[in-house]
């Protein structure tokens, strides 16, 4: 029975909820399927037919194309993904071209996909390709696990699709995926939930001659039957013994991360103009926003003028302030407050290369955070 949308479900009184218990051994697995094909021939059947064939990274076996889309895919759709990935792939068609470009043009390629960490990590993975593996991609998990950015799940996807592997892999949707099926409790992302998926992962591979296809599969799965919110249980090929499906406890599974109330920060942050051009500051390589360009930034009860004058002995005037922006990070919630600034005196003393004098189409090109990109288009 189907969840109804829009909220969770219950189990039927009397009905127990599920248990995490270890994965069945192969004779019980085969025990438990004899009434039809396997958990992995099922997963392996529906992506032959229903599954994504021709993503741009699909086209040849290549783990630095395949390296860079799992990347890019870490918290993010495929539909945004595909255009990013070909410019970027474009700009740096390989890990010699990647680890020996700037690391601001690798940001600025990376702008506005998000989550900039996973930019700084391609960079360093690059470099470290380069410097320990003589540019020669590594194909295995184990190897490719030890790079910059690279956890189990990645480096398994990778093994998998670029030299067929037979590994497993655990992202986001295929933990809903086995979870939903098999009735595992708890969020996913805690560490005893997490091992019992990665137990059950492990057991439920199928012939290596299949990997590629199942890997697949089980991403095509979470990311377009198996959702979040309103699954298409109708179509999905595991439906027949799938235990939220059964129990009605769809909306239930898997476990959301437990609630915690988000810190929230406030900060004024200053468009700093003269003569048509806007001041951009570069923030430390470590940090939020790390290493990209954004604009100078100062506590709420700061005033601009005495910032401009202390920092950089500059003349200058208040302008109009600008709408609040809102903007949500993993661990805290952060609003921006803008406010213009019209320099009329610059002096030399302040031009470093902390600071950069961009025309505003300019500094849209820069790596810039997606809610500083956001204002500056809004000008």
């Amino acid at each position: 029975m189907r969840a109804p949308r829009g909220g969770p479900s219950f189990a039927p009184p009397g009905r127990p909820k599920a248990r995490n218990t270890p994965p069945q051994g192969a004779a019980e697995r085969r025990s438990r399927e004899r009434g039809g094909p396997s958990f992995a021939a099922r997963v392996v059947a529906w992506q032959r037919v229903h599954g994504r064939q021709d993503l741009p990274w699909q086209r040849r076996r290549d783990p630095y194309r395949i390296w860079l889309s799992e990347i890019m895919l870490q918290q993010t759709q495929v539909a945004t993904v595909i255009p990013y990935f070909e410019r970027f792939a474009s700009k740096f068609p390989d890990v010699g071209a990647l680890a020996s470009a700037p690391l601001d043009d690798v940001l600025a390629a990376w702008s506005g996909l998000g989550y900039y960490r996973r930019a700084h990590h391609l960079h360093a993975a690059a470099q470290r390709i380069v410097a320990d593996h003589r540019g020669d991609f590594p194909r295995d998990a184990a190897t490719l696990a030890t790079l910059p950015g690279i956890g189990r799940s990645t480096a398994a996807a990778i093994a998998v699709f670029s030299q067929g592997e037979c590994t497993a892999i655990l992202d986001g949707n295929v933990k809903r995926v086995l979870a939903r099926h098999r009735g595992i409790e708890g969020f996913p992302g805690a560490p005893k939930v997490t091992a019992v998926l990665w137990a059950l992962a492990d057991a439920l591979l199928p012939p290596r001659s299949d990997i590629g296809a199942y890997t697949q599969g089980l991403m095509d799965l979470g990311a377009t039957v198996c959702t979040r919110a309103n699954p298409r249980c109708d179509v999905c090929p595991l439906k027949r013994d799938c235990v939220a499906r059964r129990d009605d406890r769809i909306g239930e599974l898997p476990s959301p991360r437990p609630r915690k109330s988000l810190p929230h920060r406030s900060v004024r942050v200053l468009l700093v103009e003269r003569s048509g051009e806007i001041l951009l500051e570069k923030r430390p390589p470590i940090g939020i926003w790390g290493g990209l360009w954004s604009l100078p930034e100062i506590a709420l009860d700061d005033d601009p003028l005495t910032f401009a004058r202390v920092r950089f002995d500059a003349d200058a005037t208040v302008g109009a302030d600008l709408a609040p922006i809102q903007h949500s990070f993993t661990h805290f919630a952060l609003t921006l407050y803008p406010q213009r600034i019209n320099v009329a005196r610059w002096p030399p003393r302040a031009e470093t290369s902390q600071y950069v004098w961009l025309a505003r189409d300019d500094a849209l090109q820069a790596a810039l955070p997606a809610p500083i990109r956001k204002l500056l288009r809004s000008l």
